[in-house]
């Protein structure tokens, strides 16, 4: 058994563990670019949180990984088939309820795993800290937590050289021949304000790409996702110890 993935253990295993913190990975299903699959943020979640959990329990952390929630923030994507969004007000609502049950038993720090850009959780945590105020309550984004220009050399956001890097290492059944990928062009905004990155609008996704990807893919491979998905779990790992010490 692994008791710290809800998932993979049972009530007999953990019946007696008073866990520090619970961890839940959040993704999205939506297109990325031609060549990765639907369920690349799923995947990511996943991996993330069950590796950094397995690296922070091995450490002593009484930490609990949660299955992590397919569906994301995905509203600028209404016209790319079966790209499925799931509305804040709905996250808001699930996060109360997962909360709730954590708040009632015990567990009293919570970390979301965030794997999908047009997640945003923030607004929601201030707002249920106010109604759950013994809780803990945090987000990370994975692909933020390191530096990602020290493993590749083309930039993206979206089924770009580093997540197909990712996705090569990780689950390279699902991955299409590089030469099936589309180019990843993203077609910029020349308002001065968006391109500074002070100003914001939600981009409307098939106006500003033609591939649903966003950055160039075809310098990835498997031999550079290995030591960037080691350098994020380690991280990850890190901030789940941290956490789960805090009094």
């Amino acid at each position: 058994m692994k008791p710290y993935l809800l998932k993979k253990t049972n009530w007999k295993t953990i019946r007696e563990i008073d866990f520090d913190l619970a961890v839940l990975p959040w993704g999205a299903t939506e297109a990325h670019n031609l060549h990765l699959p639907y369920g690349t943020d799923i995947y990511e979640a996943d991996y993330f949180s069950e590796a950094a959990a397995q690296i922070a329990w091995e450490r002593g952390a009484k930490v609990i990984a949660l299955p992590t929630i397919p569906f994301g923030v995905n509203t600028g994507q209404t016209d790319v088939l079966l790209d499925i969004n799931m509305n804040p007000s709905t996250q808001m609502a699930i996060l109360g309820d997962v909360i709730t049950v954590l708040d009632r038993q015990g567990i009293h720090k919570l970390l979301i795993l965030n794997s999908h850009g047009g997640n945003e959780f923030k607004p929601l945590l201030r707002e249920l800290g106010l109604k759950f105020p013994k809780m803990f309550l945090s987000t990370c984004n994975w692909y933020q937590s390191v530096d990602k220009g020290q493993f590749f050399d083309v930039d993206g956001d979206h089924a770009d050289e580093m997540e197909t890097s990712l996705m090569m290492h990780l689950e390279p059944e699902l991955v299409l021949p590089i030469s099936e990928a589309g180019p990843g062009t993203e077609k910029k905004s020349t308002i001065t304000g968006f391109v500074e990155k002070w100003a914001w609008t939600e981009r409307k996704w098939t106006e500003v790409t033609e591939d649903t990807g966003i950055g160039d893919p075809r310098q990835a491979t498997a031999a550079k996702g290995k030591p960037y998905v080691e350098a994020v779990t380690r991280k990850l790992a890190d901030l789940m110890v941290d956490l789960a010490s805090i009094q």
